[in-house]
């Protein structure tokens, strides 16, 4: 079964430098991704199915509040803005009234084993207010199973 672990992040963090909260996932991969965009839209693809229906209810329920949700930005990596990109790094998100975030994979050679590519998956994320800090505690632990599953499936598909 392919490892993903939870990783530490220190903040403030490149993607957002007034970020107040941040995790990191990763996984260790034998069929190396040309890059860091490849590597984002395989997470995306392999989010679980149950993810699809939520991110819709998210889209509703957050218009009586005014907030923007994902934006109609052409360049998007699955359903996210690009902010920037390199071939090892790309970042994706937006700001929002109640809080900006940012989704950042990264793809690098693996340090024990230099045949495998490592894929680390960063959301860092700064909160405006009271709403912001409600609204990341309701979707953290979605948040958290979206991400290792998304992982561990690219893992098996990629090994």
């Amino acid at each position: 079964m392919p490892v993903v672990s939870e990783i530490a992040v220190r903040l403030p963090h490149n993607a957002l430098r007034h970020a107040d909260w941040a995790d990191a996932w990763q996984t260790q991969i034998s069929r190396p991704f040309d890059n860091a965009r490849k590597a984002a839209e395989a997470v995306g693809r392999n989010f679980p199915k149950w993810t699809w229906p939520m991110l819709v209810l998210r889209q509703i329920l957050v218009l009586p509040f005014g907030l923007k949700g994902s934006g109609q930005k052409n360049d998007r990596v699955s359903i996210f803005p690009v902010v920037s990109e390199t071939g090892e790094q790309i970042v994706a998100g937006f700001d929002d009234r109640h809080l900006d975030f940012r989704i950042v994979v990264d793809v690098a050679s693996a340090d024990s084993a230099p045949d495998f590519q490592t894929v680390t998956l960063t959301t860092v994320i700064r909160r405006h207010n009271l709403l912001g800090r409600l609204y990341l505690a309701a979707v953290l632990p979605f948040h958290r199973a979206i991400i290792a599953s998304a992982l561990k499936r690219i893992a098996r598909q990629q090994s």
